[in-house]
């Protein structure tokens, strides 16, 4: 399989304006995907942050399983806030407020004995496809940002005002490169990388090999498939699927974005791809 790298000019344009614009924030949110934490986690965002007080968001926490709540715990020892959220569920929200309005208490204190009751700012970022719009949405009450299923969608950032304080939709920035290409692996799994610009007859095998180690009932139950080679847990997909070409060959094009989809839409079920080992070494 070919290296996985995508950092698009629009990418470098959108760092470059978020540098620009983090003075006016009072703090920066950071959407990861709960089903892989560590994977979506960007040091060059992390850095940009700088001094400001930062909260990791865990969302899509409906697509990930246990090991999803392990993982925000171990984040949150490290002393970084942290809250797993299910931004389709608007009982989440008093959850992302509170979380956030901590952020901010002891400013809000000063300012308010001084006599003001001023607007806090906050920049949401993370690499594409995590959820910030979506988040930013169930926050807000209404669809005010920009919202899909595929990597790129936010291409300017947007001012939001929600209660008594504003966020700032960025659009969604990858690292340079990719140092690790299981977390560059699990990205593309997860639709956080452009698929044109993939392999995805790599990604789909991948995929199955990864699942056939960690959730190899979920193959089983959706799938029949039963152990061996990618390959033939791709020949399985099809079979079971009816995904045939002319001369009773497999329709393998049919079949890699069939595992895909259901991976994506949660249809094997709750998964998490990251674990405990995966975030050492990440400073949060």
């Amino acid at each position: 399989m070919k290296t996985i790298q995508w950092f698009p000019g629009h990418m470098a344009k959108a760092m470059r304006m978020m540098g620009e614009n983090l003075s006016l924030a009072d703090g920066v949110i950071f959407v990861l995907d709960a089903r892989c934490p560590a994977s979506s986690f960007n040091p060059k965002l992390k850095g940009l942050a700088g001094g400001k007080p930062v909260l990791y968001v865990l969302a899509k926490g409906d697509l990930a399983d246990r090991q999803a709540d392990a993982l925000a715990d171990i984040i949150r020892k490290s002393g970084a806030p942290v809250i797993k959220t299910n931004a389709l569920n608007s009982g989440s929200r008093r959850d992302i407020t509170g979380a956030i309005g901590k952020l901010v208490a002891q400013k809000r204190e000063k300012a308010l004995e001084r006599g003001y009751n001023r607007t806090f700012r906050f920049m949401v970022a993370g690499v594409p496809n995590t959820g910030k719009s979506t988040l930013i949405n169930l926050l807000a009450g209404s669809r005010r940002a920009e919202t899909g299923d595929k990597a790129g969608v936010t291409r300017g950032k947007q001012w939001i005002r929600v209660e008594n304080f504003e966020l700032m939709d960025t659009p969604g920035t990858m690292p340079p490169a990719f140092e690790n290409q299981t977390f560059a692996a699990r990205l593309a799994f997860v639709g956080s990388i452009n698929d044109d610009i993939l392999d995805l007859d790599d990604i789909a095998l991948l995929l199955l090999a990864e699942l056939s180690q960690k959730y190899p009932e979920r193959l089983s139950e959706r799938y029949a498939i039963d152990g061996g080679t990618p390959l033939e847990m791709l020949d399985k997909v099809c079979e079971k699927r009816g995904f045939k070409l002319r001369g009773n060959e497999y329709d393998y094009g049919r079949g890699v974005r069939a595992v895909l989809d259901d991976f994506r839409k949660g249809k094997l079920g709750r998964i998490t791809l990251d674990g405990a080992d995966d975030l050492n070494g990440l400073e949060f």
